[in-house]
């Protein structure tokens, strides 16, 4: 496998690692940001792992990153010079409205009047006799649980991050805004902040996949700096894009923990949610990364399968590499170019995940495992049989997982779903694969 090695000013990663101590934040890559670079073996030397952690005297916050935008050798900012001191104002504004009374108290107005918050953490009673009846147990099984974001305003979880960045934007004087969506849940979210705060947004059409989608908005951003602000919808690109993305889905994980406390008075001991680049996933397992005996379980869309080439399953055989500013697992071949991602549920087409998942797939805290598209289609139609609840065919692919998952976990073993998304926007994909129009 070759590889194609990075410089930074004219001198070898390995050597500039060396002097920097494995941190690469404060320097900016020698090469053009439309270029990628397969860095496998230039990390497989005696230097320290890329934006390693000395040290792991505080488990919870080892996992949790360094708080600038590294876990563990993933993360940084691998962009342009032009676009570092947009990156730092735009951090600062972030870590400031971290702690800003006035900003926290209308975010948490926005979420409970306009998206609907908190969403219910349903007991989906007859999915969980299903299982309970083809797995022939004779105790009572585990319980599985709906964490119902498909319910927020428009539709999926990704309106709780459109209105905290909406806010930001504003906040920093930018009227306009620009977003890349896949699935269009996210395009339509950001539609909607942008409405509420009188913001312009654009989203247009791009001929591709997600990927191609977020490369065309980066563009538009970095042609606009001074007037248009970059509201990324997922856990990837450079710090503090995938920090700021987490930390607003994060409610997600919060409101879980709280309800699981009030419905059975304690946690849940798994958590399942599906993995494109990660928001979704991310938002229901960040509140529970220093809970050792909670199960944080990401899948992947396998697609047609493993073997054919046609799926987004980064995490199950990709590598790792730079990619849209940060470094993480991507799909790549021999010669670092990024591959087409497949999936039924678009919104899964990306070529890569975020650096922090990347992270939780690397420290062995978080599992991963994949899904097929027909395992997804055939999830969907038994919930939206056995519940009345159409998930989104992204959402699907964790619901697909129970089938394997379910059979090795104890009677009365509590089991959350993150339901990431409704699947209005998919019916026509399922009544093709075979859905009856009366489930609809």
């Amino acid at each position: 496998m070759s590889s194609t090695k990075i410089q930074i000013r004219g001198q070898p990663l390995s050597k500039v690692l060396t002097r920097n101590h494995g941190m690469i934040n404060s320097v900016v890559c020698g090469v053009p940001i439309k270029r990628h670079h397969r860095v496998s073996n230039v990390l497989r030397t005696s230097d320290p792992p890329l934006g390693s952690v000395p040290t792991r005297t505080d488990e919870s916050q080892f996992l949790r990153g360094d708080g600038n935008g590294r876990f563990g050798r993933f993360g940084g900012k691998f962009v342009p010079e032009t676009l570092m001191s947009p990156l730092r104002d735009l951090e600062d504004e972030f870590n400031f409205v971290l702690n800003d009374h006035e900003f926290q108290e209308e975010l948490t107005t926005a979420l409970r009047d306009y998206v609907g918050r908190e969403t219910p953490l349903y007991f989906a009673g007859r999915l969980t006799e299903h299982y309970k009846n083809i797995s022939q147990t004779t105790g009572g099984g585990p319980e599985i649980y709906l964490k119902r974001e498909d319910l927020s305003h428009c539709g999926s979880h990704k309106i709780n991050n459109a209105l905290g960045q909406a806010m930001i934007a504003r906040r920093l004087g930018c009227k306009r805004v620009v977003a890349a969506t896949g699935a269009g849940q996210h395009g339509v979210a950001t539609a909607a902040a942008c409405a509420k705060f009188s913001m312009e947004c654009t989203v247009k059409s791009v001929e591709g996949t997600f990927k191609d989608a977020s490369s065309e908005a980066i563009r538009n951003w970095v042609g606009n700096l001074e007037t248009t602000y970059y509201l990324s919808g997922t856990v990837v690109g450079p710090h503090p894009s995938p920090l700021m993305v987490r930390e607003f889905q994060s409610v997600i994980g919060k409101e879980t923990r709280r309800q699981a406390k009030q419905l059975w008075g304690g946690k849940p001991d798994v958590l399942v949610a599906c993995v494109g680049s990660g928001s979704n996933a991310l938002g229901l397992f960040h509140e529970f990364l220093g809970d050792e005996d909670v199960r944080l379980v990401g899948v992947e869309a396998a697609g047609l399968g493993l073997d054919s080439g046609k799926h987004s399953a980064t995490l199950a055989v990709g590598d790792v590499g730079v990619y849209h500013g940060s470094m993480s697992y991507l799909l790549q071949d021999d010669q670092g170019q990024i591959l087409k991602p497949h999936s039924i549920g678009v919104g899964l087409e990306y070529p890569g995940v975020g650096p922090e998942i990347s992270f939780l797939k690397e420290s062995g805290r978080a599992e991963f495992y994949t899904a097929t598209d027909q395992e997804a289609v055939q999830a969907c139609m038994l919930l939206s049989r056995l519940e009345g609840i159409i998930p989104a065919l992204e959402a699907s692919h964790a619901l697909a997982f129970l089938d394997k998952l379910v059979p090795t976990l104890r009677d009365g073993a509590k089991v959350v779903v993150n339901c990431s998304g409704r699947g209005d926007k998919d019916l026509d994909t399922l009544i093709q694969r075979g859905m009856p129009s009366s489930l609809c």
